[in-house]
C-alpha cells in the first residue's frame, strides 16, 4: 500500500491511523459486496428488482386491483412501476422492451408475442341518481333504448361501444351515443350533471361519484360481461414477470390453461 498500516510496540501490534481507515473501508467494502450479492441473488430468483405493468382499466376496484396488491405481498422487495396508456402505446411498450406486460380488455389476439386469457368483468350502467332506472338492482338493455349514451374515445371506450351497438343497433336504429375525449373519471362526472348515462367495466365502480348509481347490464342471457388477457414478450428474461404470470394462472387457472 506504500503506507504503514501497524506498528509493533513492546505491547503488540497496533494499528495506525492509516491502517484503522484501511481496515474501516475494507469492512464497509465486504459489507458492500456481500450486499450486493444477495441483491443479485434475490433478482435472480424474482424476488426483488422490478415489474413495468401497462393498462387502461381502473384500479379502484376489481381483479387487477386485487392481483397487484397480491403480488406486492408476495414480493415486497420487487418495484411495481405502472403505465396507463391506450391500447396501442401499450403494445408499443411491450416491443420496445419498456414494459413486462400488459393487461387489456378482450380476448387474445394473434400477436408475435404470448397472451393468457384473464377474468371478465361485468358491464355496468352508470346512472344519474334520480334516473327512472335508477330504483332497479338490474337494468335490461331493452330499457335503455332510448337512452343517450356517453363514452369516452379512450380505451376501454370504443370496446365498450362494440358491445353497445351488439345489443341495443338494429337496422334502422341505433343507439345515441355522444363520444368525447375525456377520461372515464370525467365521463362519470357529466353523468351525475344529468347529460346522460354511461357503460363501464366493473373494475370502475370502486370509485364513488356524486350523483352517480351503478346497476347492472343484463340480457335474457344473463349479465353482459367482457374479458381480460395480458400479453408479454417471450423473450422477456424478467423473473419479476415469471412470477407475476405464475400468480395470473394461480389465480385464473381455469381460464390461463385453456379449460
Amino acid at each position: 500500500l506504500g503506507v504503514k498500516v501497524f506498528e509493533r510496540t513492546s505491547g503488540g501490534v497496533r494499528l495506525t491511523t492509516a491502517g484503522a481507515e484501511v481496515l474501516r473501508t475494507s469492512r464497509h467494502l465486504v459489507e458492500t459486496v456481500d450486499h450486493m450479492a444477495a441483491t443479485a441473488k434475490d433478482m435472480g430468483k424474482g424476488e426483488s428488482g422490478q415489474l413495468t405493468i401497462g393498462f387502461y382499466t381502473s384500479l379502484s376496484a376489481g381483479n387487477l386491483r386485487a392481483s397487484l396488491m397480491e403480488y406486492a405481498a408476495r414480493f415486497p422487495k420487487v418495484d411495481i412501476q405502472t403505465i396507463e396508456g391506450t391500447r396501442r402505446s401499450l403494445f408499443a411498450g411491450l416491443e420496445r422492451g419498456t414494459l413486462d406486460v400488459a393487461i387489456v380488455t378482450g380476448e387474445p389476439t394473434a400477436r408475435n408475442m404470448k397472451a393468457m386469457p384473464l377474468w371478465s368483468e361485468r358491464v355496468m350502467v352508470a346512472l344519474p341518481e334520480g334516473h327512472r332506472l335508477a330504483s332497479n338492482n338490474i337494468v335490461y338493455w331493452t330499457d335503455l333504448k332510448d337512452e343517450t349514451f356517453l363514452l369516452s374515445q379512450r380505451d376501454p371506450g370504443p370496446e365498450i361501444q362494440d358491445i353497445l351497438l351488439a345489443k341495443l343497433a338494429a337496422p334502422g336504429e341505433r343507439p345515441k351515443v355522444i363520444s368525447h375525449d375525456i377520461s372515464r373519471e370525467n365521463i362519470k362526472s357529466l353523468v351525475g350533471a344529468g347529460f346522460g348515462v354511461s357503460l363501464m367495466c366493473e373494475a370502475c365502480i370502486g370509485a364513488s361519484y356524486v350523483g352517480v348509481v351503478y346497476r347492472e347490464a343484463r340480457d335474457g342471457n344473463g349479465p353482459s360481461r367482457i374479458s381480460y388477457a395480458a400479453y408479454w414478450q417471450g423473450d422477456n428474461d424478467n423473473p419479476a414477470l415469471a412470477h407475476f404470470l405464475k400468480l395470473l394462472e394461480e389465480r385464473y387457472p381455469l381460464l390461463s390453461n385453456g379449460d
